[in-house]
């Protein structure tokens, strides 16, 4: 399996959530989505605006038409005046009156023509009125809308009854009011001092109701809108908490099982059918289980092989003890401390082989890779070997095709490397009879690097050949001494290479002579010579 190497130092942190630590994932959602909905609710604010620029218009226009009629009546005659009146506040659906300076109201259009308006009483109009103000008084307190006074017809018709009114009389300037009717519909008023026989100041009523429905019927309109929305916004909140959150809460109780220690009984969802991030992190926890599972039996396993393997070499040194105190003979004693010798240096062999076996992954994982020139590696140890003479005059010989320098160039730990072509080579020479020929070959072919080394033994049938990588693996040459080899050595081999991201893997000679070739492949440095 490939080593993947995690800097932590580039991921980078996730920004620490504060105020929503402890929401749930599906109330972030409803909680974003209602936001949205929300933002769209700021339409009752541009409503009350648009009331407000409807109100202002309309004065607008009352106090222009005052202006207007105040032109009219200046060219009248004296005996038009009443028919003026009447037909002004017909058209304009309003109400005029006038008052002289000391206050006194000296005409009023209602009394001399049918009225154009009419104050409607709540008390008398239906239900749905009445939800229909409460929805208005509550909306304009939402949006922090001004609170008009309430109109009452005044009891005593005088000018000191209208601020507006008293206003134009100081002033001599235009004056205008808002009011809510007793029905909540807007009640307008503006002035105007006319001078024609006598100074005069006209007051325009007018109820708009006009204003007030179409205010009504926009914020009909936009709550319909609202309610789609909010409606749609909750059921994809539910279809995004259905496709995100179970999956999710899924994995996460798998996870806790394993935790617990029931990873054999654990089946994590690998959702198959999604191709997003859920899909890859289902099958990510899937793989990671698996892998944990076969972790976990690799080390029951391993356990159990090592105290099979330490049982023996135990055994033999007590008897070899034991007999001590019986024998009496020196050559008898001397035979046993050999033994016994022969198993503690055997125990110690194992023991050392079973503490790197255990640690490779682990120190692999922590090492930091430098590029290394495998020719002259594999020289360096062989010249070692010969400095040793470890192989004697009648051991295999060895040969050696060197690359040239820096085309077999990897990254790795070079220790480790070392030690893992070691025990190759150790397992080639231990197989090849007296006088035999191990050969060692180093190239680059593309972005690998290939080592093999070829004996000259009896090679390794088919069905064995994946068997001798496994730890404690007890086939050994005819010959060698029980305990030797601790049956670690191309275990050992393997976990290293494989850290490196490479294989190993034993086959046929490529000249097709006897014996057995085993191949090491590893990933070339980048940039290196190819």
């Amino acid at each position: 399996m490939a080593r993947i190497k995690t800097d932590t130092a580039a991921e980078p942190e996730d920004a620490p959530l504060v105020w929503s630590a402890r929401w749930s994932l599906t109330t972030r959602i409803l909680a974003v989505n209602i936001l949205a909905v929300a933002l769209l609710a700021g339409g009752f604010f541009y409503l009350d605006t648009y009331r407000t620029r409807l109100v202002d218009t309309r004065i607008a226009v009352m106090v222009d038409k005052l202006a207007m009629f105040d032109v009219a009546l200046e060219a009248a005659r004296p005996d038009q005046r009443q028919r003026l009146i009447g037909e002004f506040t017909r058209v304009t659906e309003s109400r005029l009156r006038f008052y002289d300076t000391s206050g006194r109201k000296i005409d009023d259009s209602f009394a001399h023509a049918p009225p154009t308006y009419t104050l409607r009483d709540p008390d008398l109009q239906p239900w749905k009125r009445d939800v229909a103000r409460a929805m208005d008084r509550g909306i304009d307190w939402i949006v922090g809308a001004p609170d008009y006074p309430e109109f009452e017809e005044p009891a005593n018709d005088r000018a000191a009854a209208w601020p507006e009114v008293m206003d134009a009389l100081r002033s001599g300037e235009e004056a205008t009011r808002f009011r809510y009717a007793p029905e909540r519909t807007p009640l307008l008023s503006a002035t105007r001092v006319v001078d024609l026989e006598r100074p005069e100041v006209m007051l325009m009523t007018l109820n708009a109701r006009d204003i007030t429905r179409t205010v009504r019927a926009e914020r009909f309109r936009l709550a319909v809108v609202l309610a789609m929305v909010l409606c749609a916004s909750v059921l994809l909140s539910l279809f995004l908490a259905r496709t995100i959150v179970r999956p999710l809460r899924r994995l996460a109780r798998a996870a806790v099982r394993v935790r617990l220690g029931r990873a054999r009984e654990v089946v994590v969802p690998r959702l198959p059918s999604r191709r997003d991030e859920i899909g890859t992190l289902a099958r990510a926890l899937s793989d990671m289980t698996q892998a944990l599972r076969e972790r976990i039996d690799a080390g029951e396993h391993f356990a159990a092989d090592v105290t099979h393997e330490l049982k023996n070499p135990i055994a033999s040194l007590r008897s070899a003890i034991e007999g001590l105190e019986r024998v009496k003979s020196e050559e008898q004693r001397a035979q046993l401390l050999g033994i016994a010798s022969e198993d503690v240096r055997r125990l110690d062999r194992l023991v050392t082989d079973i503490s790197d076996a255990s640690r490779i992954d682990a120190q692999l994982s922590r090492t930091h890779f430098e590029p290394i020139d495998i020719g002259l590696m594999i020289e360096s140890m062989l010249a070692s070997r010969a400095a040793r003479a470890e192989q004697g005059a009648a051991g295999p010989r060895i040969a050696f095709a060197r690359p040239r320098r820096g085309t077999a160039t990897v990254m790795g730990d070079g220790h480790r490397l070392e030690r893992a072509i070691d025990n190759i080579i150790d397992n080639a020479i231990s197989f090849s009879p007296p006088g035999g020929l191990v050969c060692i070959a180093a190239t680059r072919l593309g972005d690998e690097v290939h080592v093999r080394v070829d004996d000259d033994g009896p090679g390794i049938p088919a069905a064995q050949r994946e068997a001798i990588f496994r730890r404690f693996h007890s086939e050994r040459p005819d010959g060698e001494a029980f305990g030797r080899h601790s049956g670690l050595g191309l275990a050992i081999a393997r976990a290293i290479v494989e850290g490196h991201g490479g294989t190993i893997a034993a086959r046929d000679r490529d000249d097709h002579q006897p014996g057995a070739s085993l191949l090491i492949t590893l990933p070339a440095r980048e940039g290196g010579e190819a």
